[in-house]
């Protein structure tokens, strides 16, 4: 297969003219890559985690772009047109937005606060408003407001399908692509891209890994048990 694309967590090789095979990788990077590593055996268990969560989100009827997977590492995905943006979700404060605004890490938010910040390594992905993604053409009104309906509907799927399983979803981040005028579901869904935090508010996500708090591996291998019941 020819391989298309290699970024930090992942491998996208064309399998198809409309599908990818997505590899997922045991490299870790934090701080936009300013910190790396490896955590062996993330690249599985993130395989596994975001196929699980991705077929629970299309029985509940959110459209993404997972076809099945393959091996332990490997998934199979639709073709999307990625949007440049990632779209975060918070339920509490943590990480940069508690650093932002002089919060302490797990400060209860009235709401679900959704934000947006351009995808952009070169210039660290930084926050952007709706107004101006809408000016600088990313996406369309419509386009936009569909991402953030299909957000707000994870969201609460996610902290209920957690919750059941003694878990908290504190955020997480998600991207979406488009096909055929279609606005999907994206990327991944792991311990890479959300704040899981446990019964004692011990967090089971890659902030053991930015925050050098060891026993990473048994984290994500403790969120992949979980998920899987």
């Amino acid at each position: 297969m020819e391989k298309l694309y290699e970024g930090k967590a992942k491998v996208l090789y064309r399998e198809g003219p409309d599908t990818l095979r997505v590899y997922f990788k045991d490299e870790a990077t934090a701080f936009n890559a300013q910190k790396r590593g490896v955590i062996p055996g993330k690249g599985a268990v993130n395989n596994k985690v975001s196929a699980a969560l991705f077929r629970y989100l299309e029985a509940h009827g959110v459209k993404t772009h997972f076809l099945e997977e393959v091996s332990d590492r490997e998934m199979r995905v639709r073709r999307v047109e990625i949007l440049p943006l990632e779209v975060i979700l918070r339920f509490k404060a943590a990480g940069s937005f508690a650093r932002r605004y002089g919060l302490k890490e797990g400060t209860p938010l009235k709401m679900p606060l959704l934000e947006f910040s351009l995808k952009n390594d070169a210039l660290g992905d930084p926050l952007i408003c709706e107004n101006a993604v809408l000016a600088l053409g990313l996406t369309t009104e419509g386009e936009l407001e569909g991402v953030k309906a299909a957000t707000l509907r994870v969201g609460e799927l996610l902290k209920a399908f957690f919750a059941e399983r003694g878990l908290e979803l504190v955020d997480f981040k998600l991207e979406f692509g488009k096909v055929g005028g279609e606005i999907l579901l994206a990327d991944e869904i792991s311990p890479d891209t959300m704040r899981l935090w446990d019964e004692k508010g011990e967090p089971l996500d890659k902030d053991r890994f930015r925050k050098d708090l060891g026993g990473v591996e048994e984290a994500y291998r403790e969120v992949l048990r979980r998920v899987l019941g």
